[in-house]
């Protein structure tokens, strides 16, 4: 919740102060910024959304074009001339007294907001009625994230309302007879706060021409600055029009974290209990009921449930929020819900983006209109090295110390890959800052998906205060994984330092292989990292590339997710909804042809598809099951090999973070820990050890388990999320009556089976150790590694492999012995030796058929 709006005084988070706005003569010489005369002509076109009647209104006019006026778009080259210092981690060399800005560069121009008009502006241009809203640039362009668009961090899930039935005691009479339409009781003070804040929202000032627009059109394309408000308020806006007095309204988000917290802070705007008028689904988990009319669900979810009901029957209005992101749920949601609205006239789409790409939404839905939502916004100045540097992650110490010491007060946030690149960064960081005593103290806090929710929340703690008279105000330093792009809002950020990388998936249909490399970011993304910066005052981006390489290297958009991607799951959806001519399916952007034929092959071995490209009765059991192809095949045959209760347990546990963990302070500690849980046969083994282990210890109570999870280094958030997910795959195996089976585990084929049930459904991940002792992937002839992690001790003959991962070497993760023979038996038609390339595995094959195994 954005801090300057319980502060009274500051009324306004969108007002630049005086002492902001009105530099001294000298600094202004300082900085070379340069005016830029651009206000007169954007004014009207930025903040035409704000048009409204009342005092009220024109005061926030007032308020916004003071903020226009003081807009600069203010660029800079910085860098350490003598390069050779940069290549030393020692601390003393780090340590520079001066800071590293040494060029001041204005640019007049940026492409980043360069079509971006006001949103009456852009209303007129829909209607044809004008030319394009007249196109502004500023230091608005890096300003992404003034206002709390997403709502409350993810502490506040658990955090209900008591004030439920209390009314203010600072409310007027009238204020108190207002009844919540919903649930007929009086609204809580809670709720009158919230409102006013509501209010001071952009995307408030744009709810008239919102709903004027959501009136005449099916398709509305919404380009709301990250801290518009446009993700919390465009679905009340829908709920206040009462075209959805009879069905629900959907609202989609590429990622849990932010499904969850958004529905949870609109649920305290409405003045409702979560999950009963508000709720949301994720994967594995459903906080909605009968009541609900508006519910967040990630993308994935969406699409699931278009398999149930083909037409969405249950709503009436679908918005699909961050789309420029354009994750492989979201578009195949594209082509669905277009496909859909040809059916029903009544269904309105609402796409809402962040970027400035709305065009091509536009031109993918014909008719479509498109409304500009501007956010609060605060100069952000952009930093740019003069030179490539070699090794960014030296130079994001030497930053984020240089900021420590030479900065004004602030917290920084670094983007980093990845939790081992974070964990590397900060430990190097805390050993610099210690060296200096008379640094202020710094806080540095680690953020990524695996980490536990408790360490998680502590990025939402305010910044150390100072420890004695005289000290200077601490700081926190975040270090993220592009989570923090979009997800979630911190506050008190005022400098961000962006490397240009991020991880992405990445498929080789050739290879049939999915990885995720480190690869440059896009421009949309490094907009969004500077927006991180200036949420309550001016901030500073640090980007530690080239602006020739920003120019000229990086690519405008992310590249979607549909073209690097495994489209198995994808092929079995569409063929589940019917959907057979995937060659002409409506694609925004098609993937390649090779990649479709490989995830048609794929099912088709899988015994999904059969040889004309139809569903199978097994392919309708396999779309049912919300994991990938191969481990949805392994849950439905492991009722044929008598293990259903310990392939639910595998399977769960696979659709979960990786259960243990290991401190390099206690590393070895660690090992010894996880090897008492090892077995012989592998990794797929050792998880089902874990998991019974982990629930003899929950059966006593939750503080029991979590004692057990500390002592033997293991993650208690995956192990409690496998318990829920084995929970649902159950029921959907006792949905569709698939016989839930198992074994003695003193019968002598009690693991023989569970591994023949793996293999069932990963014979096509299979390696064989050669003569040279290295590992082969038996189809595509790809040298492989067993990943450190690993517990085998004695490499065996054939293993199958859950993952393979593309880092320093090809290693294979989550691996388990197997019989050559046993692919064979299971899989004929895949092993045929007349399609096997020349190798030591298939010499070994073929004596096993020609010994008449």
């Amino acid at each position: 919740m954005n801090d300057t709006a319980n502060n009274g005084s500051e009324a306004d988070p969108g007002r630049i102060n005086e002492e902001e706005k009105a530099p001294s003569v000298k600094e202004k010489q300082k900085r070379k910024i340069a005016n830029v005369s651009l206000v007169e002509n954007n004014k009207r076109a930025k903040f035409a959304t704000s048009v409204k009647e009342g005092p009220e209104m024109e005061e926030n006019i007032h308020t916004e074009i003071e903020n226009a006026e003081n807009n600069q778009c203010i660029q800079h080259k910085w860098g350490n001339d003598n390069h050779e210092d940069s290549n030393h981690r020692d601390g003393d060399e780090l340590i520079s007294g001066d800071s590293p800005i040494i060029e001041h560069i204005f640019r007049e121009k940026s492409k980043l907001h360069s079509e971006n008009g006001g949103s009456e502006n852009r209303e007129d241009n829909a209607d044809g009625n004008s030319e394009k809203g007249s196109k502004f640039f500023g230091i608005n362009d890096f300003s992404r994230d003034i206002a709390p668009e997403g709502g409350l961090p993810n502490q506040t899930f658990e955090n209900r309302l008591n004030s439920r039935n209390q009314v203010s005691s600072t409310t007027t009479p009238s204020e108190s007879l207002i009844i919540n339409k919903l649930t007929n009781e009086p609204y809580s003070d809670r709720y009158m706060k919230l409102l006013e804040e509501k209010k001071r929202l952009p995307a408030w000032s744009a709810k008239k021409n919102f709903l004027k627009l959501f009136k005449k059109n099916n398709v509305l394309i919404i380009v709301g600055d990250t801290g518009s408000g446009k993700t919390t308020q465009i679905s009340q806006f829908v709920l206040e029009s009462k075209y959805c007095e009879k069905k629900s309204i959907a609202v989609t988000q590429p990622r849990r974290v932010a499904a969850m917290s958004v529905a949870t802070r609109v649920s305290e705007e409405l003045d409702v209990e979560l999950g009963t008028y508000v709720g949301y689904t994720i994967r594995f988990e459903d906080r909605s009921s009968s009541k609900t009319v508006i519910k967040y669900l990630t993308d994935g979810m969406l699409l699931r449930e278009s398999m149930c009901d083909p037409l969405l029957k249950k709503y009436n209005t679908v918005i699909l929020d961050e789309a420029h992101e354009r994750t492989l749920a979201t578009d195949i949601l594209f082509g669905v819900i277009k496909n859909i609205q040809e059916k029903r006239n009544d269904l309105k789409l609402i796409v809402m983006s962040a970027t400035l790409d709305a065009e091509k939404f536009q031109n993918f839905f014909n008719g479509s209109k498109i409304l500009n939502i501007p956010g609060r916004l605060y100069p952000v100045e952009i930093f740019y090295t003069l030179e490539a540097e070699k090794d960014y992650i030296k130079v994001v110490i030497r930053t984020v110390y240089d900021i420590h010491i030479n900065e004004e007060e602030g917290d920084i946030l670094v983007f980093l890959t990845g939790e081992e690149e974070i964990e590397m960064v900060k430990k190097e960081i805390e050993k610099l800052v210690s060296k200096n005593a008379s640094a202020a103290q710094l806080v540095v806090l680690p953020l990524y998906s695996s980490l536990p929710p408790l360490q998680q929340q502590k990025i939402f703690e305010p910044a150390p205060k100072p420890r004695f008279k005289g000290d200077k105000m601490g700081r926190k330093c975040i270090l993220a994984t592009n989570i923090a792009e979009t997800s979630i809002t911190i506050e008190g950020i005022v400098y961000v330092i962006d490397p240009g990388f991020s991880k992405q998936k990445v498929y080789n249909p050739r290879a049939r292989v999915e990885s995720l490399l480190i690869a440059p970011i896009s421009k949309a993304s490094a907009q969004q990292r500077a927006g991180r910066a200036g949420r309550t005052k001016p901030g500073k981006c640090f980007r530690l590339y080239t602006e020739k390489c920003f120019e000229q290297t990086l690519p405008e958009q992310t590249y979607p997710e549909i073209l690097r991607s495994n489209l198995g799951s994808v092929v079995l959806n569409l063929k589940k909804l019917g959907i057979d001519d995937l060659v002409h399916f409506d694609f925004m952007d098609p993937p390649a042809p090779e990649t479709l034929m490989r995830a048609l092959e794929q099912l088709n071995y899988l015994g999904a598809l059969d040889d004309e490209g139809d569903l199978t009765n097994k392919g309708h059991l396999m779309a049912e099951f919300p994991v990938d192809p191969p481990l949805a095949k392994v849950l439905i045959e492991s009722s044929n090999y008598n293990c259903s209760c310990e392939i639910l347990t595998i399977a769960a546990m696979l659709s979960v973070p990786h259960c243990f963990f290991r401190p390099k302070i206690k590393g070895k500690e660690a090992d010894e820990m996880k090897a008492r849980f090892s077995h012989l046969d592998g990794d797929h083994l050792t998880l089902l050890n874990v998991f019974h282990a982990y629930v003899k210890y929950s059966l006593v109570d939750i503080n029991a388990s979590k004692k057990f999870c500390y002592e033997h280094f293991i993650n208690h958030r995956a192990m409690t999320s496998a318990q829920n997910v084995r929970s649902q795959l159950l029921r959907t195996m006792e949905r569709l009556k698939i016989k839930i089976t198992s074994t003695n585990p003193s019968n002598p084929d009690y693991y023989i089976n569970i591994r023949k049930a793996l293999l069932s459904g990963f014979y096509q991940q299979v390696a064989y150790k050669t003569s040279r002792g290295y590992y082969i992937t038996v189809k595509d002839i790809q040298i492989v590694t067993l990943h450190p992690s690993s517990v085998f001790q004695i490499n065996p003959e054939w293993v199958m492999y859950h993952e393979l991962l593309l880092t320093s070497k090809n290693f294979i993760r989550t691996v388990t012995k197997i019989d050559g023979k046993w692919l064979l038996q299971i899989a004929r038609n895949y092993y045929a030796l007349e399609d096997l390339p020349n190798s030591e595995a298939r010499t070994e094959l073929k004596a096993m058929l020609k010994a008449g195994i």
